[in-house]
């Protein structure tokens, strides 16, 4: 394929509406906008949500709750879940999300949940667990350990600093030589001034 034989794919772009080209094409005179009003102006029409001055809508209605921006996100599975696992298996966030039970691991880990019946003696490794499931893992035989879940801080681009040239050795200091006592600039012979001729 050559870059002169590039182009989009089919129906993928759409030739643009001709406005006010005659009657017949549908969209002459007017060009759709109808006679006169708000609307047909250039600039005209108002903004979204406005209702001519009434109270609209999005006022009207009641507003409920607040999103609380320091939640705590887990990663939730139930004690049932764990039932395809063999006996003596560790469960961990890492494993479930390999095996394909956690599609992602939230920032404060995996928190197990107490519904459904487990008959497997498990190994569970999780941030947190409800009073039922630690009760109905530890009746299976299994043991549940509570872990503190790592917070990954977003990784910060590290910049090296340009290495320092290494600093050379001081040489010994050397003794200025001995320098001889500066000549005085040598004083011209005094000349006599000129007498005048008689």
């Amino acid at each position: 394929m050559l870059i002169n034989e590039l182009q989009p794919n089919p129906k993928a772009k759409h030739k643009s509406k001709r406005l006010g080209r005659g009657i017949g094409s549908g969209k002459g005179k007017t060009s759709g906008k109808g006679h006169k009003g708000q609307w047909a102006r250039s600039g005209g029409g108002v903004r979204p949500g406005f209702e001519g001055g009434q109270m609209p809508l999005i006022r009207r209605l009641p507003k409920r709750g607040f999103t609380n921006n320091f939640r705590k996100e887990y990663s939730t599975l139930n004690v049932g879940d764990f039932n395809q696992f063999k006996k003596g298996t560790e469960i961990t966030a890492e494993f479930l999300k390999d095996f394909g039970l956690l599609t992602k691991i939230e920032p404060y880990g995996l928190k197990v949940l107490g519904d459904g019946e487990l008959t497997v003696a498990l190994t569970v490794k999780a941030t947190k667990f409800t009073e039922q499931a630690k009760e109905k893992i530890e009746k299976a035989g299994g043991k549940a350990i509570v872990v503190i879940a790592e917070k990954k801080a977003p990784q910060e681009e590290v910049t090296q600093a340009p290495a320092k040239p290494v600093a050379k050795p001081a040489a010994a200091k050397q003794a200025p030589k001995a320098t001889t006592a500066a000549k005085a600039p040598a004083k011209k012979p005094a000349t006599k001034p000129a007498q005048p001729k008689k």
